[in-house]
């Protein structure tokens, strides 16, 4: 199953930059454009800038002369249209569709778990589904900036998508809603992992924890305000506590500064 970004009469260079961009944050490669004002627009330097590394993308994009070339193979058409047609296809948010498309029979269970499969192993050559159609696969078109999509265009798909907006300002910038539109796919054929921004964090054992509260002892002693003769709970309670924090090893260290620190405050008040 293939998934195809189609940008029709693009004007702008550098929105076809964010579109590779958008397009590979999300795992797709597949771009082609159709008749862009600029017949060197993947090699412009606007579009390099804006595409910010995915040159991967800018490098396979196609650029043909007319919307049947560039929707050759896909077997289901996806228009982004904001402005109300007077007939057509059906209207309907990239979520709601998404999930009524995975629902139906134009994809195989088998087909959206090679996609989840490549997409998750970009580096490797991408596994062939033996029971899928030949190059079946749907295609989500983009109009110009200016004008949007046609009528004609809109009427041969099988779907008009509409990102919901905020009712009194829905203007989206091209390559925000190609990256909207990619995010909701990517996450409707699964997704992918988080990717941790720091380092898995370590636990203190019981030792470190157990010396910890034996120097914190001392330290409330040094400062009267734990009498050794009449302990009571505290310390037990103070054990809960710094259980229930998962302290690490180096708030361990820090904890028995402070204890240092009372114990040397309270020796040279004497």
């Amino acid at each position: 199953m293939k998934t195809r970004f189609v940008l029709i009469n693009t004007s702008h260079a550098g929105n076809v930059g964010a579109a590779a961009r958008a397009m590979k944050t999300m795992g797709f490669d597949d771009l082609v454009l159709v008749a862009p004002r600029w017949a060197n627009v993947l090699r412009r330097e606007e579009t390099i800038q804006r595409s910010s590394g995915a040159l991967d993308v800018l490098n396979n994009a196609r650029i043909v002369a007319t919307l049947d070339e560039a929707l050759d193979g896909m077997s289901h058409l996806c228009a982004t249209a904001m402005t109300p047609r007077d007939f057509g296809p059906p209207t309907a948010a990239p979520r709601a569709h998404f999930e009524a498309l995975l629902k139906s029979e134009l994809l195989t269970h088998d087909s959206l778990a090679l996609e989840a499969k490549n997409a998750q192993n970009p580096g490797e050559a991408p596994l062939a589904d033996p029971g899928a159609a030949p190059q079946a696969g749907v295609a989500f078109l983009f109009g110009s900036e200016r004008f949007g999509m046609t009528n004609e265009d809109v009427y041969r798909c099988h779907v008009a998508l509409s990102i919901p907006t905020n009712p009194g300002f829905g203007s989206l910038n091209l390559g925000a809603a190609i990256q909207v539109v990619a995010y909701e796919w990517r996450m409707a054929l699964g997704g992918f992992a988080v990717q941790d921004a720091t380092p898995a964090r370590a636990v203190a054992d019981a030792a470190q924890v157990a010396g910890m509260l034996g120097h914190w002892e001392q330290a409330l002693t040094s400062i009267g305000f734990l009498d050794p003769a009449a302990p009571k709970k505290l310390m037990p309670r103070l054990n809960q506590l710094f259980n229930r924090a998962q302290l690490s090893p180096e708030e361990i260290h820090i904890l028995r500064g402070v204890a240092k620190a009372m114990i040397e405050a309270s020796q040279s008040k004497r």
